[in-house]
């Protein structure tokens, strides 16, 4: 029975692709004559998204999103020989929860809803959910609103061209629905999520040149290798086999 369970457990590992992280390397992209990683973030919120390893120079909302937009075109896709992805939509800004502007520290509750959209802990935008629980950063302030150090971007796994210095916050797709001349965004720098008007004038005296990062959603396959192929079809035969023999 043992080695039936054996072979079962080989088979499945062999035709799910191995266990893999979170955050996986899948390929670069030629972009300005340079290459930059694309990691593959396999549940961003329950969503399969595909991340470019570059930062875009700081400037207004419309002219970031305008950037990642071009991308589609700008951009030469170089797989790795492992992995196939199946596209969805185009390269966009990462994307955050809209709702009413309210502020706040506390986790999600029993339901995985969060009762503020600015402040901290907030892990439903796509960027929060990368800084705090694919990267396991910590922000300014816990769920209880208490600070905390270290904080920020300290870990930064697979990337290579995020930063987190000071005030380094990037925008966000997502309009404040209730003004919108605003728009949230993210900070590198401390893990808080915030709003900032997209363009001068800005009311609250911030520089809306922020920095912009690209991701799109995308389904990706691991391609299977030869041996692969033939140690699951052998240890198919093996199990089915034994099954037959226990008869």
């Amino acid at each position: 029975m043992k080695k039936i369970l054996s072979l079962g457990t080989l088979a499945l590992l062999l035709m799910t692709g191995m266990a893999h992280a979170t955050l996986t390397t899948i390929g670069s992209a030629t972009y300005n004559g340079a290459n930059y990683n694309l990691i593959w973030d396999d549940d961003n919120n329950g969503n399969s998204v595909v991340w470019l390893d570059y930062k875009h120079a700081k400037a207004e909302w419309a002219e970031q999103r305008a950037w990642a937009a071009s991308l589609d075109s700008a951009l030469t896709i170089n797989l790795n020989a492992d992995y196939t992805v199946s596209w969805e939509g185009s390269w966009r800004l990462p994307v955050s929860v809209d709702g009413p502007a309210v502020g706040g520290n506390g986790g999600p509750d029993a339901n995985g809803n969060y009762n503020h959209t600015t402040g901290y802990n907030l892990h439903n935008s796509e960027m929060g959910h990368l800084f705090y629980v694919e990267l396991g950063n910590q922000g300014a302030f816990d769920t209880n609103g208490n600070f905390q150090s270290p904080f920020g971007l300290k870990n930064t796994g697979e990337f290579n061209n995020i930063t987190g210095n000071n005030r380094d916050w990037y925008w966000s797709d997502t309009e404040l629905s209730e003004d919108p001349t605003q728009a949230f965004l993210f900070m590198m720098d401390d893990g808080g999520q915030g709003l900032n008007y997209k363009t001068e004038p800005n009311p609250y005296g911030m520089d809306p040149n922020l920095f912009g990062l690209a991701v799109r959603t995308g389904q990706v396959s691991m391609v299977p290798v030869p041996g692969s192929i033939f140690l699951l079809g052998f240890g198919l035969t093996s199990l089915v086999g034994l099954c037959r023999r226990k008869r």
